[in-house]
């Protein structure tokens, strides 16, 4: 009976060995493999189709932007993303490397990063998801056909870029037009800025009063364009102080400023006719510290008592401890800068101000020289006309005639 009973035992245990019942760990992968293998190719979704890699246009030859056709399987679901692949032109597969992704319905990418004047080859694999049989997920995955080969290279003209080129164009033939008006001789109309009209007024007053000029070209180096507006005019300025022999002083904050506005005024004296009359110590160095130089000052107007007073330039916190400093003790004066945050104080300490591009067409007023009168007057009717098309612009798109707004999308690029 014992016998019998360990016979049956051993054939039960042949027996479900035998169909799979009793398995081990590696019997488990090998009959789970072709479980998957049917899941998978039940979920592979067909590759992408016509897959093109071409030079992004209007660039420097830093992108190719690579474009495909949607799987056939792109609307039924079954693609999660879908991944790009690069190799250089003539390389094995195996140098295929991912350098980007797109979501299911995406349908190109850019490569930012190939070499420019190489060639490359690009591919997509159409990715899903498949189930495993222990609960997880593995990626399933087609490839496409290899696109054409394709190289950034950089363009010579950025044809985005077609509406900037023709307000140039008009912009340089107007400046052009008025500087040959202006050297044939024709008056061309300037309007008329108060601040600069009444320079002639203010070194009258301090010749009248025996008493000195001060000129303040701001407290920024040479490299700031206001600050060559500043010394611009204190040619102007010491011009006419040379040829009514009124004192001047000038005192800078910046060495580079020192040797420039000494040059300007030797030069002022020399064409005034009274270079005997110039002297370096006009122009001096005071300190280049913001406040020591504003402290400085103030010292020197309650001392002497100007009665004139410019300040031309780039300015920042010490413009209105100068300019009521100034104003305390009664000077006439006239200010220009293109701060906007201290435009404020000078407009309420001084009489008369330049504000913003008053300045800089300051030389052209005061000078009346062709080039800079030319130039200034085709600015301006340059402006005009920008400011026209922007109004016509405004009616047309509120109008629903023309997406103008893409048009301003492409300048400011």
């Amino acid at each position: 009976m014992k016998t019998s009973t360990l016979l049956a035992l051993l054939l039960l245990l042949l027996t479900t060995s035998a169909f799979g019942i009793i398995v081990d760990e590696d019997t488990t992968d090998s009959i789970s493999a072709p479980v998957s293998m049917v899941t998978e190719e039940a979920v592979r979704p067909q590759p992408a189709l016509n897959v093109i890699g071409k030079d992004t246009p209007n660039d420097n030859g830093g992108s190719i932007q690579v474009s495909w056709d949607l799987s056939p399987d792109d609307a039924k679901g079954m693609v999660a993303r879908y991944d790009v692949e690069r190799k250089p032109v003539g390389a094995p597969d195996s140098q295929y490397e991912v350098i980007g992704d797109a979501t299911a319905g995406g349908t190109s990418i850019t490569d930012n990063y190939p070499e420019s004047g190489k060639s490359y080859v690009y591919r997509v694999a159409a990715v899903n998801f498949a189930p495993t049989v222990a609960g997880g997920k593995v990626e399933v995955t087609s490839f496409s056909a290899e696109s054409a080969p394709a190289k950034a290279s950089a363009q010579w003209f950025n044809t985005n870029r077609t509406v900037v080129l023709i307000f140039a164009i008009v912009l340089g033939f107007l400046i052009l037009w008025y500087i040959a008006q202006a050297k044939a001789g024709k008056e061309l109309f300037i309007r008329r800025i108060a601040g600069l009209e009444a320079v002639d007024e203010a070194v009258g007053r301090a010749t009248e009063m025996g008493k000195k000029i001060f000129y303040i070209p701001g407290t920024q180096d040479m490299e700031n364009i206001q600050t060559i507006a500043g010394v611009t005019i204190l040619g102007r300025v010491a011009k006419l102080a040379a040829e009514y022999e009124t004192q001047l002083d000038v005192p800078v904050s910046r060495s580079l400023v020192m040797v420039t506005a000494r040059e300007i005024v030797k030069e002022a004296y020399l064409n005034a006719g009274r270079p005997d009359a110039f002297n370096e110590d006009m122009v001096h160095y005071l300190t280049d510290d913001q406040f020591g130089y504003a402290a400085a000052i103030d010292g020197m107007v309650v001392r002497e008592k100007p009665a004139t007073m410019f300040y031309m330039g780039a300015f920042y916190a010490e413009s209105l401890i100068l300019a009521e400093t100034g104003n305390s003790i009664g000077a006439i004066q006239i200010a220009g800068t293109a701060m906007p945050a201290q435009l404020p104080f000078f407009v309420a300490a001084c009489d008369y101000t330049l504000i913003g591009e008053e300045l800089f067409a300051a030389s052209a007023y005061l000078s009346k020289e062709p080039k800079l009168l030319g130039s200034l007057k085709g600015q301006d009717v340059g402006k005009g006309l920008i400011l026209v098309v922007i109004l016509i612009g405004v009616i047309i798109q509120t109008l629903g005639v023309y997406d103008v707004q893409s048009l301003l999308n492409i300048v400011a690029e």
